[in-house]
């Protein structure tokens, strides 16, 4: 299935954008080869093969979840005008 730049234009009036002839020439070349890139996927035999919900067998590899940096609570609280219970105390600015 190709496009034609009479459908390009058409593509773009429908989505509202303003496109050059120029713009329009590299988007039609650009659509043609998805295109052509789908049409070659759906000719692969796929008999047999189950369909995929995840790419990765549904389980991602991710780090352990492990605590790597000091605690500076009380550092930074040194820097604080008012502190209490391990917070920040800061002035009411709503009543």
């Amino acid at each position: 299935m190709a496009l034609t730049q009479a459908d390009v234009a058409r593509i773009a009036h429908l989505a509202r954008i303003e496109i050059t002839a120029q713009e329009a020439s590299r988007t039609l070349a650009q659509l043609n080869d998805i295109f052509a890139l789908i049409e070659r996927m759906q000719a692969l035999d796929t008999a047999g093969i189950e369909p995929m919900a995840h790419p990765l067998g549904g389980a991602q590899r991710v780090r352990e979840d492990a605590v790597t940096e000091p605690d500076v609570r009380e550092a930074a609280l040194r820097n604080a005008p008012a502190s209490q219970e391990g917070l920040f105390l800061v002035p009411r600015v709503i009543e």
